[in-house]
């Protein structure tokens, strides 16, 4: 994972509610490695006609939009069957953060866990963004998760404040997973273990 650093790109608008995963990813390549490039895998059917050429009707085919790294969703996004490879799909196709009023909270976790900044507004909030986004195509905005905002494409760049977890805030912005950051503590675990197969009194090694 790479460190989540501020945001300043074009914003793809998907607004569709209860899109799901089976659409951000077909099932068929659930069997492909991690190392494979899965964003040529995303939302492949409906990306792509069945003789193989472009949809330019979908959005992220529209020259506005092919270098969008934060997509504004419908509530409900990435609901349905629990695939890691969705957030997989969307990260290595180059975004980095979604917006929606709402997630399947499976999706939400993963995406915390592999790099992808899932982002919480009021529905109207969102609402409001994919009007603008819609709009004005190619038009950008602005994300920055030390300070936990996300500023709109408008006319005033309204600011609005979002939540995150701090382990999940923390893992994000210096590129982490979990295992990564229980292998910083990883001098402090051995000298746990050695004190503890000394029969040790276990307070004295938590100490």
């Amino acid at each position: 994972m790479k460190p989540f650093r501020p945001i300043d790109a074009v914003a793809v608008p998907l607004a569709q509610p209860n899109f799901d995963t089976d659409q951000i990813i077909p099932s068929r390549y659930l069997q492909k490695l991690r190392d494979n490039d899965f964003g040529i895998y995303l939302f492949r059917d409906l990306r792509f006609r069945k003789d193989g050429s472009e949809n330019p009707d979908f959005v992220i085919n529209k020259p506005a939009y092919r270098q969008g790294k934060v997509l504004v969703a419908e509530r409900n996004f990435a609901c349905g069957s629990s695939r890691e490879h969705a957030v997989w799909a969307l990260y290595d196709y180059g975004f980095q953060a979604v917006i929606a009023p709402s997630f399947g909270d499976i999706f939400f976790n993963n995406a915390l866990k592999n790099g992808l900044l899932p982002i919480v507004l009021p529905y109207s909030t969102v609402v409001d963004l994919l009007a603008a986004v819609e709009a004005l195509p190619g038009s950008h905005i602005r994300i920055d998760l030390k300070a936990q905002t996300v500023t709109a494409p408008d006319e005033t760049e309204t600011t609005h404040a979002f939540s995150i977890d701090p382990f999940s805030k923390h893992c994000l912005l210096n590129g982490i997973d979990e295992l990564d950051y229980t292998l910083g503590y990883f001098d402090r675990i051995k000298e746990f273990e050695r004190c503890h197969n000394k029969q040790a009194d276990i307070r004295d090694c938590l100490s």
